[in-house]
């Protein structure tokens, strides 16, 4: 064993996203995933296994061998589905914990054509007419869709949800016109926000945001304290051997701490964090126990 792991890696390292191409966790990959070739010395490929919310990613990566061969690009869904789904595995026994790669708020969007200019001509709307404005997200129980949950519930108003299979197929009914309300994080809907394609309603942030200024947060917006955020993180099965799940958060912290990586990062308007293994854990248990409790207030489940 303990040569195995001095000999880490050896061939070729996966790292899985459970989402289709042009979301938020393929994007975020991609731009980790040729440093870290580089740093590694073995090729990193990046693998998009898609469904159920992340989950099938999920637990293809649960079920792997625990050589540290394989890792998963998770988000807030690794946390929400431990309440929301029926699933094979438990996330606190089932993965190694790496790191936090970075976190960013969520953007309430419309698109041009509709009549919103902003967040109270929307809930005007909604109250007027309720369920009957569709919003998308990235799926049931994601971040986005209990952060619209919340807003629904403090302000007395009731939109129709639209789940999606990933952001990228969101983005594109939601730049087509297809739906006019898009709730998503703002690493995938920065540019068409900055180009004009997409109006911004409203930030789940508690402060202004350095890549939107203008936007206002929902906390401004009669919200007192709303904050729901995305994060990326990377785990891998569970039982990868200390040193091998050090050297990988060790390697990504590298690579996090590189100028154009930071550019990169900041261009999608993510924010860095690189905490380590411990902390990481520490993260994911205090984010399963917050949004489990959301979850069961108000009673979302994976057909809602």
């Amino acid at each position: 064993m303990g040569r195995a792991q001095g000999s880490w890696p050896d061939r070729p390292i996966r790292i899985i996203v459970p989402y289709p191409p042009g979301g938020s966790n393929d994007t975020v990959a991609r731009i980790l995933q040729p440093k870290l070739t580089e740093l590694l010395g073995r090729p990193v490929v990046v693998e998009n296994r898609a469904g159920a919310s992340g989950s099938v990613g999920s637990s293809e990566t649960a079920r792997a061998a625990p050589d540290g061969y394989t890792w998963l690009l998770a988000n807030d869904t690794l946390a929400t589905n431990e309440t929301l789904m029926q699933l094979p595995y438990r996330v606190m026994q089932a993965f190694s914990f790496c790191t936090l790669v970075g976190t960013c708020p969520y953007a309430l969007v419309t698109h041009p054509s509709t009549p919103f200019q902003n967040f109270g001509q929307m809930v005007e709307a909604a109250r007027a007419r309720p369920q009957t404005l569709n919003y998308a997200t990235t799926g049931v129980g994601s971040g986005a869709h209990i952060a619209t949950v919340l807003l629904q519930q403090r302000g007395d108003f009731r939109l129709e949800h639209v789940p999606y299979r990933g952001g990228g197929p969101a983005l594109q009914d939601a730049l087509a016109g297809h739906v006019p309300l898009f709730m998503s994080n703002i690493v995938i809907i920065l540019p068409h926000i900055r180009a004009g394609a997409l109006r911004p309603l409203g930030l789940t942030q508690k402060t202004d945001s350095r890549y939107l200024p203008g936007v206002v947060p929902f906390t401004r917006q009669g919200f007192p304290d709303f904050e729901a955020l995305t994060y990326w993180l990377l785990v891998g099965p569970a039982g990868i051997p200390a040193p091998i799940v050090s050297r990988m958060q060790q390697a990504v912290k590298q690579v996090l701490a590189e100028a154009n990586v930071q550019a990169r990062m900041a261009e999608q308007g993510a924010d860095i964090v690189g905490s380590t293994p411990a902390e990481t854990e520490a993260f994911v248990r205090a984010e399963i126990e917050k949004w489990g409790a959301v979850i069961r207030d108000n009673n979302i489940r994976a057909d809602s």
